[in-house]
């Protein structure tokens, strides 16, 4: 989870709307390989009016209606933070008008120079080290979790080889 109060990269699929949808009377741009396609965003449930941002795409299949796609956001001066986490969708707008949707799959914040700034997940190890002891086990309403914490006469049996 991302909060985006600095541009971000992200990975994910782009779905175009149709002329029907309001989207682009051209179609899915067709980008040039020398620039990306610039356009303004928003995630919902902002609004174009509060929640704007700008939005740079690129390696995505030029004229397809749907197609994998990295960008860039950037979010617009004065704005607040907003969460951005994969499986939230951004509305790719034109001016204020809708014409595409991209589902993130991948969030990574980018530092002021356009690096990736990676930030470092915390390890089993420190996780399982960090939680203390319960002296009991907590009370779960489950006859699995029963069997587990019970004591069975079969538990002190000695293991036995399985026989094919």
């Amino acid at each position: 989870m991302v909060m985006m109060t600095g541009s971000l990269a992200v990975r994910g699929t782009v779905v175009w709307l149709t002329p029907q949808q309001g989207g682009r009377v051209s179609g899915p741009p067709e980008p040039d390989y020398d620039y990306d396609y610039t356009a303004t965003a928003y995630l919902p449930p902002r609004t174009p009016d509060d929640g704007q941002a700008g939005l740079a795409l690129r390696h995505f299949s030029p004229g397809a209606w749907r197609t994998p796609a990295d960008g860039i956001l950037v979010p617009a001066k004065g704005n607040r933070a907003q969460q951005v986490v994969p499986g939230c969708i951004v509305i790719i707008t034109e001016g204020v008008r809708p014409v595409g949707l991209l589902t993130v799959e991948e969030v990574h914040a980018l530092a002021p120079d356009g690096t990736p700034i990676v930030l470092a997940s915390p390890s089993l190890e420190a996780a399982v080290e960090a939680t203390p002891p319960a002296a009991e086990p907590p009370y779960r309403h489950s006859t699995a979790a029963a069997r587990w914490t019970s004591k069975h006469a079969s538990d002190d049996a000695p293991p036995q080889a399985a026989v094919v």
